[in-house]
């Protein structure tokens, strides 16, 4: 299991968009495949900033945000598994994945208003 966060976070926006061009482009997907990936790639964006955030403060929200992309990157991934069934298992993993680094991002979070 891989810890370091910058690279998970990088590797599952690589594999939303990996998922995504591999999906039949409709009227029903492309505002759902647009969604999952402008979220699914910005927790990664957001974790950068968080690393090199001015302050504990400006760190913290930027974990929140980090917090809050992945949450919603995992409804967009219910989503896929919906409108597309035949891609159902690819985005449970991927939801998976996404609900691991959710915990991972609460946990940073409550553990900084503790310090």
């Amino acid at each position: 299991m891989n810890y370091d966060l910058e690279e998970r976070t990088a590797k599952l926006g690589e594999d939303i968009i990996k998922f995504c061009r591999s999906i039949k482009q409709d009227t029903i997907t492309i505002p759902i495949i647009r969604q999952v990936i402008r979220s699914g790639t910005s927790v990664g964006a957001n974790y950068m900033e968080a690393n090199g955030a001015s302050s504990k403060k400006d760190f913290k929200h930027k974990i929140h945000l980090c917090k809050k992309e992945i949450q919603e990157t995992k409804h967009w991934l219910r989503m896929i598994a919906i409108a597309v069934p035949d891609k159902k298992e690819e985005a449970r993993k991927l939801w998976k994945e996404a609900q691991e680094l959710t915990l991972i991002f609460g946990k940073i979070i409550s553990s900084t208003s503790k310090s």
